[in-house]
């Protein structure tokens, strides 16, 4: 009788030692896949933010080297080189502009633009417009334009023309990898005080190109 029961005691201590060694086997199985999947997984992510890092300085929208093609809503008094339209008690404005710009560094593009409008007065001739513009654009974190800019306009038989000092500050929205949409605000400075002495206070609405 103690012979069986010694027996199939160690039958039994067999059986655990040989479940141990399975677990443990199984256990450190486990543990090296999960230390597996973190390298994989650690590597990555390592990767992906090393292309994202390479795409923003190489290939972002505001890198040097790149074009930047713009239009802007705008305003009549100014002179401008942006879109307007504008009819009211029979006294008809519109322009058409565009800007455009070269990235000589990242976020820093100089600029120029140029359009041609006409005011037409209710019950008198029209008077075209040619106005420009040259200045310099910077973004912030790449996504907050800062724009620096001379705009002026020549008035066909006036003998004062409007020239403006501007200082510009909005937020890029980009849409897409080519387009971005651009609300902000802008001071001008009349550098003109025989045509005026007051200055603008302006809200835009941009749409820019990146090519």
């Amino acid at each position: 009788m103690c012979c069986f029961f010694n027996k199939n005691v160690n039958n039994f201590n067999i059986f655990c030692e040989s479940l141990r060694k399975k677990l443990f086997i199984c256990t450190n199985q486990t543990i090296n896949f999960n230390i597996f999947i973190m390298k994989k997984l650690l590597f990555a992510a390592i990767a992906v933010f090393g292309l994202t890092s390479v795409n923003a300085q190489e290939g972002g929208q505001t890198a040097k080297g790149k074009i930047l093609i713009e239009a802007n809503t705008g305003n009549a008094e100014l002179g401008n080189t942006g879109i307007y339209f504008s009819s009211s008690d029979g006294n008809t404005t519109f322009n058409l502009g565009l800007d455009g710009g070269y990235f000589i560094m990242d976020d820093l593009a100089l600029k120029a633009g140029i359009g041609f409008g006409s005011i037409k007065p209710d019950g008198g001739d029209a008077i075209s417009t040619t106005s420009y513009r040259i200045g310099a654009k910077y973004y912030v974190n790449s996504m907050i334009p800062i724009t620096v800019d001379l705009t002026g306009a020549s008035l066909k038989d006036r003998d004062e023309n409007p020239l403006w000092l501007g200082l510009g500050a909005g937020y890029a929205w980009f849409i897409s990898d080519n387009v971005s949409i651009e609300p902000g605000l802008r001071y001008n400075l009349s550098m003109n005080e025989d045509f005026t002495d007051e200055g603008v206070l302006q809200v835009n609405v941009g749409f820019a190109l990146y090519f």
